[in-house]
């Protein structure tokens, strides 16, 4: 959610962002509405001005007179107090569907191949034989099983085991470590949400195809059913956010900076038709995330993200995986982001660099949404600013270190600084 008074002065600028980030909504029309809301917030004051002045001149016991010119006052009051309510509701349904203005420099485009390549880091791997996909590596060497995992769970499911469950937990521990050693407060939020949490971070109303709901939420206290929908979160990110809604932050307090580790499930139905085999896209895995909130500075929060950045590449270069960094064009970049950064991954088998990362300012557009604002030392209240990253996701990281890793043998090396994990150097074929 933007100011509105960015729509009120500025709509052919929010109208070029919507048409920009294929987000189909009317800058117009919602200030048609916003006039609406104007008008009867204006026509409701006067009714309840007019209510409260009959009230006060009442004496005693009122005249028919006044009866009567109460009960028309209340009659008209109700009516236009349910008419302000209606379009209210309607104009932040509206509002909801708005998306952030993208930075300046964000490249202008409708999906990822408008994309901007930033940089890269480290050498693409030269193999004097023949490689194997991730799926040929794991089947080999016994640590993937898709077979089991698709009669079990279904399309895209799968099981690690063995060697690949030990560097399943080697990743996401190191991911883990790193985070603590760069002063992030760690949290094990819910991933079972409420629908107003995925509202809050913007998951919802753009996203709501990709989220898992709950048909039978359980029970409440009382014993009654949980009649509000209850859904599987995606990713930490809206748990995390709304952990600080509806809170007023001191300046203090910030830059808040947490992260967690937990299970994401997501449906992938906008991802119909696409790498449909394999680790790279499945309905549940495991994933690092990071959430920072900061005061509403874009100069920090600038600073902040590309630290965000730092911590995310290094993990990379510490695994010693190739890697580029693109900054994320409008029609790639989500309907919140101010900017976005990912990061691909080098995956040999696919010929090609994959994601892995992705990482993006929001500026006040979550806060807004979850009316988490912060007072600075003038003691004035504003919204805050929230940022997020993926710091590591597993199975899909499990790809680029198999394949980078294979050897000739069969084998595949494990990176150096995971082999205190598994206690050993690299995983064989078991016939070996």
């Amino acid at each position: 959610m933007i100011d509105i008074k960015i729509i009120r002065e500025n709509p052919q600028l929010v109208q070029k962002a919507a048409k920009d980030k294929n987000v189909d909504v009317n800058a117009e029309h919602i200030l048609a509405i916003d006039k609406k809301h104007k008008e009867l917030s204006i026509a409701v004051q006067k009714l309840r001005e007019k209510r409260n002045i009959l009230i006060s001149s009442m004496k005693g016991k009122p005249t028919t007179q006044q009866i009567e010119k109460g009960k028309i006052l209340k009659e008209k009051l109700e009516e236009e107090e349910h008419a302000l309510k209606a379009v209210g509701d309607e104009l932040k349904t509206w509002l909801l569907k708005i998306p952030n203005i993208p930075a300046e420099d964000t490249p202008i485009g409708p999906d990822n191949k408008s994309n901007k390549e930033i940089r890269r880091w480290g050498k693409i791997p030269k193999f004097d034989f023949s490689i194997k996909d991730h799926m040929e590596i794991g089947k080999n060497l016994d640590i993937i099983d898709f077979v089991a995992g698709a009669k079990v769970s279904g399309f895209r499911g799968y099981y690690l085991k063995n060697e690949g469950a030990l560097l399943h937990w080697a990743v996401l521990n190191f991911a883990f470590a790193k985070m603590i050693s760069q002063g992030f407060v760690p949290m094990v939020p819910p991933t079972l949400i409420h629908e107003g949490v995925l509202l809050g971070s913007g998951h919802f109303p753009f996203g709501k195809q990709d989220i898992y709901q709950i048909t039978n939420p359980g029970k409440l206290e009382s014993g009654s059913e949980i009649k509000n929908p209850v859904y599987l979160g995606g990713t930490s990110e809206p748990s995390l956010l709304a952990y600080f809604a509806d809170k007023t932050l001191a300046e203090r307090e910030l830059p808040i900076k947490v992260f967690a580790l937990t299970q994401c499930y997501r449906s992938e139905v906008g991802s119909y038709g696409k790498d449909i085999k394999g680790l790279y896209r499945v309905h549940e895995f495991m994933k690092v995330e990071q959430v920072v909130i900061c005061k509403n500075d874009l100069k920090e929060s600038e600073k902040l993200h590309q630290e965000m950045q730092s911590i995310s590449e290094e993990i990379l270069q510490e695994l010693n995986l190739p890697y580029r960094v693109v900054q994320n064009s409008t029609g790639d970049m989500g309907a919140g982001k101010y900017k976005m950064f990912d990061i691909e991954t080098w995956m040999p088998a696919r010929e090609n660099f994959g994601e892995t990362h992705s990482n993006s300012n929001l500026t006040d557009w979550q806060a807004r949404r979850l009316n988490m604002k912060f007072k600075d030392q003038k003691g004035i209240i504003n919204y805050c600013y929230t940022l997020n990253d993926t710091v590591i996701a597993s199975p899909r990281i499990l790809i680029a270190i198999l394949e980078n890793y294979q050897q000739k043998d069969g084998s595949v090396l494990i990176p150096k600084i995971l082999q205190k994990y598994l206690n050993k150097e690299k995983i064989t074929p078991k016939n070996i």
